[in-house]
Parts: C-alpha cells; structure tokens; sequence
C-alpha cells in the first residue's frame, strides 16, 4: 500500500518539478537549444532522489 501511494506521489512530484523547470527556463530566458539539456539534468536528478525513496521505503518495511 506505501509503495503506492510512493509511487502516485512521485509521479506527482515529477510533473510538479518539470512545471517549475519550464518556468525557470521562462523566467530566466534560456536559449531553446539548451533547455532539453536543463530539462534531462533535473529529470535525472530527481528521478535518482525517488529511487533512493523507493529504496529506503523498501528496506525500513
């Protein structure tokens, strides 16, 4: 049941960190040739922070 509801939340979360990714690149005027570049290192950086989540939540049940 945790894992998923781990999982709604990190699907969530994701979508929630790349609408915050599109309105840095807005406010900040980044270039169009490197915003796929902005959006793959955020992407992968959170996607690291959920499965270390996921991880944990494992182990401590």
């Amino acid at each position: 049941m945790i894992l998923i509801i781990a999982v709604l939340f990190s699907l969530f979360y994701l979508f929630q960190i790349n609408k915050m990714t599109f309105a840095l690149c807005e406010s900040k005027e980044i270039p169009e040739d490197k915003q796929p570049k902005v959006y793959r290192t955020v992407n992968i950086l959170i996607t690291i922070l959920i499965l270390s989540f996921f991880v944990q939540v494992l182990v401590s049940t």
